[in-house]
């Protein structure tokens, strides 16, 4: 009888009690954002008309550590947490590798992704502040569905506009926005001014990250008792996602093991600080040669492509100017099905790390992670989200090179979402109908300008 454990899973005292804050310990702290009229440094009360005050002062905050989360929040996460660390004895047998890969199951929250973990702080402090409404942008849907959720667990109205592609491409993710009683809008819309603006330069444009995230903050600062929300690219959020990493370490000591290389995918950085940070603190503390890398699309390749400066992380030019990785706030990406992936910037934590060589990112073309996908759903059981699928597609990669130099590498990646709310991207996949979509240099040359111009 086989005595191989496939699931470790942390009973609830375990849960950890603290948020990891990187941003105390990197060697070069990130530069702050600026404000895009004056040029000077923000202040946490310069973002109080946008954000719940308590996430303004987490979003600045470089010098504490560890967060205390609130006991209100623990309670809320033992609805799923802990989630499972999983080795996936499947997919090293499909492999032939002698990698040991394990995952962090994401997937298993009520919402299918990892986006939970900040949704509930988010509303918590917004709750807790008196704000009785509160809005924000969805690609694929995953962050709207979440904030949907939590929002109704602390009596919040939500309102989500929704990226159009994703809108008409995933009806379901909409399906379950209402159901918890969000309003949806599929952004660019006429109901906002920088809306109307987008659809009146480009009457067919099908919406990015960077529109509805225009459209969201402008619902939020002229709406009273308002507060914007964002489910990535902010300090803010890849804190709260931290505990993922946290239970994920205490998970790898029961599997008697330690990672070598941690894997998740990027869009603007919140699964990937989730699972990556508290493992890159030993670097930066103990030395430790983890390799971290991110896995993005080849269409939208902000860190394998980009340049670092200073730009909007909207495109209408409404929030504060962030030094990042970016492909430009005007950068129009491919309609891939990896909605959540479809963002111009990476955050300026990643990118202050990246940029000094704490980790490291690869680009992966659509079909590529579809076929990742597809064999990692066949032979250990679970359909990843299409933004997974670039982890899973990376993981592949490296546990490939160990096959061939017949190294017994560790390997952990985030499973940060399933699929099956995305089965019509499968359907078009299984009919061979996707593409590829890598973007020239003469594209990306001209979609930096307007950042370019915004340094000068």
């Amino acid at each position: 009888m086989s005595n191989k454990v496939k699931r470790f899973i942390l009973p609830e005292e375990e849960i950890p009690h603290y948020w990891y804050n990187i941003q105390a310990e990197m060697p070069n702290k990130p530069l702050p954002p600026i404000h895009p009229a004056t040029k000077q440094p923000l202040k946490p009360e310069d973002l109080f008309p946008i954000f719940g005050e308590e996430l303004c002062r987490q979003e600045l905050n470089q010098t504490d550590a560890w967060i205390e989360i609130p006991e209100e929040v623990r309670e809320m996460y033992k609805y799923y947490r802990s989630t499972p660390l999983v080795r996936a004895y499947g997919l090293e047998k499909a492999l032939d590798t002698p990698a040991h890969i394990y995952f962090k199951n994401e997937s298993v929250s009520p919402m299918g992704s990892h986006k939970l973990n900040s949704a509930i702080p988010q509303a918590y402090y917004c709750k807790k502040e008196g704000v009785t409404n509160v809005t924000t942008e969805t690609g694929a849907g995953q962050w709207g569905a979440a904030l949907a959720y939590a929002a109704r667990l602390f009596g919040l109205e939500a309102a989500v506009y929704q990226v159009k592609i994703s809108y008409e491409q995933k009806p379901y993710r909409r399906s379950i926005m209402q159901t918890y009683g969000a309003q949806v809008t599929a952004s660019p819309s006429m109901s906002t001014r920088a809306g109307k603006n987008i659809l009146t330069r480009d009457p067919f444009h099908q919406g990015s990250l960077g529109t509805a995230i225009s459209e969201a903050i402008e619902l939020a600062t002229t709406t009273p008792n308002c507060k914007y929300t964002l489910g990535s690219v902010l300090n803010h959020v890849s804190l709260h996602q931290t505990i993922i990493g946290l239970e994920a370490e205490k998970q790898m000591k029961m599997a008697g093991e330690y990672p070598d290389m941690v894997i998740a995918c990027f869009g603007g950085g919140s699964n990937f600080s989730g699972i990556a940070f508290p493992f890159m603190r030993h670097n930066i503390q103990d030395g430790k040669k983890t390799r971290f890398i991110a896995a993005e699309p080849d269409s939208c390749p902000k860190l394998t492509r980009g340049k670092f400066e200073y730009d909007f992380g909207d495109e209408a030019g409404y929030t504060p100017l962030l030094p990042m990785y970016t492909l430009g706030h005007n950068f129009r990406p491919a309609n891939i099905h990896a909605g959540g992936l479809r963002y111009h910037g990476a955050g300026v934590i990643i990118s202050q790390l990246l940029k000094d060589g704490f980790m490291e990112a690869m680009d992966v073309p659509q079909l590529e992670t579809f076929d990742a996908g597809t064999l990692f759903a066949r032979v250990e059981g679970i359909i990843p989200a299409p933004e997974s699928c670039h982890a899973i597609a990376a993981t592949i990669r490296e546990a490939l090179k160990c096959k061939e130099t017949g190294e017994e590498k560790v390997i952990l990646f985030n499973l940060s979402g399933h699929g099956l709310i995305d089965m019509a991207a499968y359907d078009q996949y299984i009919a061979g109908n996707l593409q590829n979509y890598r973007v020239s240099d003469e594209e990306l040359a001209n979609s930096v300008k307007d950042a370019d111009a915004l340094n000068a």
